[in-house]
C-alpha cells in the first residue's frame, strides 16, 4: 500500500490515498495552520472508528441481522508528554435494526477488537481500548 502526502502552505497538507481519494489536513492557527480540516491524530481515532464499524456491519450482515443504522461515537485521551500516543479510547456502538440480537451484536463487537480491526488492534498497543452499545429498534 502506498500513500502520499504533501505540503501546501504553512502546516496545511492534502493526503492521497491509494484508492485515488484525497484529503486536507491542517492545524490550529497557533501551530501556523488555518484549520481547513482535521488534524492527523483526529484521522488515525476517525479511520479506527471507520475500521471497527466496518467489521461490526460486515458480521452483523452475515448473520442475518437486519441493521438499519451504526453509529460509532469515540472518546480519546492522549499522553501529556511528547509523544502524544492515545493512551485510552472508548468506542461507544449505538446501532438500530428490527429485532438485533444482543448476542449477534456482542459477538460483532468483539471478533472486530480481538481479530479483524487492524487500526483497534495496532492503537490498542499504546492505547486501553473499550467498547459498549445500545440497541435501538427501527
Amino acid at each position: 500500500m502506498k500513500a502520499r502526502v504533501k505540503w501546501l502552505e504553512g502546516v496545511t497538507m492534502v493526503g492521497e490515498s491509494p484508492s485515488g481519494h484525497a484529503l486536507v489536513m491542517d492545524g490550529p492557527p497557533d501551530f501556523g495552520g488555518r484549520n481547513l480540516g482535521p488534524r492527523p491524530m483526529e484521522l488515525l481515532l476517525l479511520g479506527m472508528g471507520g475500521c471497527t464499524e466496518f467489521d461490526v456491519l460486515t458480521i452483523l450482515r452475515k448473520a442475518r441481522q437486519e441493521v438499519t443504522g451504526c453509529e460509532v461515537e469515540l472518546e480519546a485521551e492522549r499522553a501529556a508528554e511528547d509523544p502524544k500516543v492515545f493512551t485510552r479510547i472508548h468506542a461507544h456502538f449505538i446501532l438500530t435494526g428490527r429485532n438485533l440480537s444482543e448476542k449477534h451484536v456482542e459477538r460483532a463487537i468483539a471478533l472486530s477488537a480481538e481479530k479483524y480491526c487492524s487500526a483497534s488492534i495496532m492503537l490498542g498497543a499504546t492505547a486501553q481500548i473499550t467498547h459498549d452499545y445500545e440497541i435501538r429498534e427501527g
